[in-house]
């Protein structure tokens, strides 16, 4: 369960989205990293008991991922996130490895899993996955406890079948995908709760058959 202040310091900063008041108020940015951190802790025992691939001995600090943003290259200029990111990455992460996330921001609260945007290579693989072996792939989202929580992403979906495919294929609204991301909505009062913990836990053990889907589609 969190405290409101920790909401509160990322609606006062998307007002004041400037290094100047960020210095000033830096100390409710630190503030909220430690309300945060006994919640991380605790859903990394409940992740790692669900997934064996998610160490139990990950430190809270490493899923809290950086407030600063990343301007180098960006037309915005605004220096910080309006969101705490936390990301539980498993053993030997990298870019054939599918994840989960946990997203909160005023307005803005879900948890994901699986692929965003992969690398062409991995994209590839899970469409030759679903190709040959659609009906895992259905069953995986399409069980009683997935659809209860999870939607399917549909960002940036092809309009065409993509190249090889049929547009007459069986599981072509799949292969049309971009990302393979489930989302689990959630509303910010729901992490004032008790029971924010088991909620989470529910959808981590509801999102397994997709995970491990996209696992086996990767070779991983």
């Amino acid at each position: 369960m969190l405290n409101k202040a920790t909401f509160d310091f990322l609606r006062d900063l998307a007002k004041n989205n400037n290094r100047e008041w960020f210095a000033e108020n830096k100390f409710r940015y630190e503030n909220a990293k430690q309300d945060l951190y006994p919640l991380i802790a605790t859903l990394i025992a409940e992740l790692s008991a669900i997934d064996p691939e998610f160490a139990a001995d990950t430190a809270p600090k490493k899923c809290l991922m950086r407030i600063y943003r990343d301007i180098r290259f960006s037309a915005n200029k605004d220096p910080y996130k309006l969101n705490y990111g936390i990301a539980f990455d498993v053993k030997n992460y990298g870019p054939k490895t599918p994840s989960y996330y946990l997203h909160l921001q005023p307005g803005n609260c879900f948890f994901g899993s699986g692929f965003w945007m992969p690398e062409t290579g991995v994209l590839k693989s899970v469409r030759e996955e679903i190709d040959y072996s659609g009906d895992t792939f259905v069953e995986a989202i399409s069980n009683k406890e997935f659809k209860s929580l999870f939607t399917l992403s549909q960002e940036d979906k092809l309009k065409k079948a993509p190249k090889g495919y049929e547009i007459t294929h069986p599981h072509i609204e799949y292969l049309k995908l971009k990302s393979f991301i489930a989302i689990y909505p959630l509303k910010e009062e729901d992490f004032y709760k008790d029971d924010i913990v088991d909620k989470l836990k529910k959808a981590f053990g509801a999102v397994q058959p997709f995970i491990a889907f996209l696992r086996s589609a990767v070779g991983e």
